[in-house]
């Protein structure tokens, strides 16, 4: 820079940072021995703060707005500087621009396994991956925590402190939440809920805060996956059924398998054992077998069909049923003057009469006319 553009911007009139960039959190107005102008102009803009920073102490902290710098807003700074009555000659103060919008789609995920006790499965490794995103909520405390004196700080130089301390928190408190291992995917919101729950208070600490969290995914070894996949299946399986299959795979097998005389008796043995299982799962299904049938209500009787005698003769002849009787009519037999009979009826009477009877007649031809 030449002597005279030094010259020319020996007095700052205007502060402030227009951001172009994605992840610049902490950003320094350059000065380069500049210095700031009694009555000099601050911006700042909105998601931004503005901090300035006297011998190493940290003095006021401006929201957004446009300020003029003088005592009267700048209380902490001039009571460091010593002006009670006002100033008028410039000042050198360092100003840092932080960064106060919401920073999304940042990774997170465990580098190591971590140890679970399941009740179900014992000790597990699991790994954990998902996303997070955070903002500056305490400027004056995210400088005091981390930035220190770095001219421009981004979300790289801090991700790697913020995954690393979010995994060490993460591994302590899942490791005594007690969720079961065949829990963590179908509880996923659940779980990222407690584990935002119990991050946040580390975030707050560097004066940040953790707005969202979000597990995307947990991965075991593929041997506890089946297992997990085994156990859900039990509930769903009748046993006793489960127990015929598997003891008739297993004579089957037993017995495709028999070589010599070792193999019979092998085959004897495993045959003994599997009739006992048989016996005793076969025993279980008779048994229910007859107590649905005690159960269930017993079928009505069957209804037996009407029975008819009819004279021929003056004898009587039959009994017929109701088919029978219609052959008759049919062949001439029966006509509707013939005397029947059946059970319950107090006298014979004429077919044409009985109402079961009657209906014979309307099927049958009238006689051939002479």
């Amino acid at each position: 820079m030449s002597i005279f553009s030094g010259i020319s911007h020996e007095l700052i009139d205007i502060i402030e940072w227009t951001d172009d960039s994605s992840d610049t959190l902490v950003w320094r107005f350059p000065r380069w021995q500049n210095e700031i102008k009694n009555g000099a102009k601050l911006v700042v803009r909105q998601a931004q703060a503005a901090v300035f920073v006297n011998e190493g102490k940290i003095a006021d902290v401006y929201q957004p707005g446009t300020y003029t710098l003088e005592t009267n807003n700048m209380p902490i700074l001039t009571t460091l500087r010593g002006w009670k009555y006002g100033f008028n000659s410039p000042f050198k103060v360092e100003v840092y621009f932080v960064n106060t919008r919401q920073y999304t789609d940042q990774k997170w995920g465990t580098k190591n396994p971590i140890m679970l006790n399941d009740p179900n499965f014992g000790m597990v490794d699991i790994r954990a991956f998902g996303t997070y995103a955070f903002r500056v909520a305490d400027p004056k405390k995210f400088m005091e925590e981390i930035v220190g004196t770095n001219s421009a700080f981004t979300t790289e130089d801090i991700g790697g402190q913020l995954k690393s301390t979010m995994v060490s928190k993460l591994t302590s408190e899942l490791a005594k939440s007690g969720f079961g291992v065949d829990k963590f995917s179908a509880n996923v919101e659940e779980i990222s809920d407690f584990c935002k729950t119990k991050v946040t208070p580390v975030y707050e600490g560097y004066g940040l805060t953790l707005t969202q969290f979000v597990l995307e995914n947990v991965s075991m070894p593929p041997e506890i996956q089946k297992e997990i996949y085994q156990y859900s299946r039990l509930g769903k399986v009748d046993m006793s059924k489960l127990a015929q299959m598997n003891a008739a795979n297993a004579i089957q097998t037993a017995a495709a398998n028999q070589g010599g005389i070792a193999g019979m008796g092998m085959g004897l043995g495993v045959g003994v054992g599997m009739g006992n299982i048989m016996a005793n799962t076969m025993g279980q299904a008779t048994n229910q077998m007859q107590q649905q049938q005690q159960a269930a209500p017993a079928p009505p009787p069957i209804p037996q069909a009407i029975q008819y005698f009819v004279a021929v003769d003056g004898k009587q002849t039959g009994p017929f049923n109701e088919q029978q009787l219609a052959q008759m009519v049919q062949g001439g037999t029966l006509t509707r003057e013939s005397m029947i009979w059946k059970n319950g009826m107090a006298a014979w009477q004429q077919a044409a009469q009985v109402a079961e009877t009657a209906g014979l007649f309307n099927n049958a031809p009238p006689p051939i006319p002479s």
